[in-house]
């Protein structure tokens, strides 16, 4: 294997990790799978959210410090947390505009 295909097994790997980790909230959230803890929406909504900074900061620090294939990871976490960000802040804007544009009879 060489230097540039570890490279990018390390990002798809910070990749996946984090996804694997939105994902599992999101399932977790739409099954109920933690009520049991006295988990309700916010707790879910939290975790998302700090999943999507704590993968984004993580990955900055790596990228910044850390050696060759881990770089890559960092790269990889970097990019899945932004783009959970994102879907975050456009679920927002949606909801916020579908509530805005209710007709009451």
């Amino acid at each position: 294997m060489t230097k540039t295909d570890r490279s990018r097994t390390a990002g798809l790997a910070g990749f996946a990790t984090t996804t694997a980790l939105l994902v599992l909230t999101f399932a977790a959230f739409q099954n109920g799978a933690l009520e049991s803890f006295g988990w309700q929406g916010g707790e879910y909504a939290t975790a998302f959210v700090c999943i999507t900074l704590g993968s984004t900061f993580a990955g900055i620090v790596l990228n910044l410090t850390a050696p060759a294939p881990w770089k890559s990871v960092g790269t990889g976490m970097i990019l899945a947390g932004t783009l959970g960000g994102v879907v975050v802040i456009m679920l927002f804007f949606v909801i916020a505009w579908g509530l805005s544009n209710i007709s009451v009879p």
